[in-house]
């Protein structure tokens, strides 16, 4: 047997990239970053109506808002996120959503992204721990072909794929 062989040290495939996957803590923060800001527009915005409704003499018996607050959420992320990859939350963390490559998501992508964690977060994340538990990702992250990443200092994303899990 040729002692070459057995000796060499296994080489780091070349244009091997990597991508910082985004920490649950910084991904939580930057969510409830959004829904607050969000959730206040909102809030405004059903106090104008509602007072709207009273002075012009119609009492409405209920909210007309019910569910409004999650059809909000994800018209705003699949906005932002599929026109820069990162909501208001995100930016404030320096965190983004990418391709699995780390290339940006178009609207398609994050709309489908946005409407787990827009209607349906226990499930989304539980299922997602289970079935994508080595990428940090919830469940319509893996439908909608996405990650969350951490932005490099410069605000590039990197060109290349490794995934490494943040250190927790």
């Amino acid at each position: 047997m040729d002692n070459d062989e057995t000796d060499a040290e296994p080489s780091e495939p070349t244009g091997m990239k990597k991508i910082y996957l985004a920490s649950w803590g910084d991904r939580f923060v930057a969510w409830l970053i959004d829904v607050i800001l969000v959730g206040a527009v909102l809030s405004v915005f059903g106090q104008i109506v509602g007072f709207f409704s009273l002075v012009t003499g119609g009492l409405v018996p209920t909210n007309p808002f019910l569910g409004a607050n999650g059809l909000g959420l994800w018209l705003y992320w699949t906005a932002l996120e599929g026109y820069s990859g990162q909501s208001a939350g995100k930016m404030v963390v320096d965190i983004a959503v990418t391709d699995e490559r780390g290339d940006d998501i178009d609207l398609l992508a994050a709309g489908i992204e946005s409407f787990g964690k827009a209607f349906l977060l226990p499930l989304d994340v539980l299922i997602g721990w289970l079935v994508v538990e080595d990428e940090y990702g919830r469940l319509f992250n893996k439908l909608s072909s996405t990650i969350v990443v951490e932005l490099p200092e410069d605000g590039s994303i990197p060109e290349g794929v490794e995934y490494v899990s943040p250190k927790s």
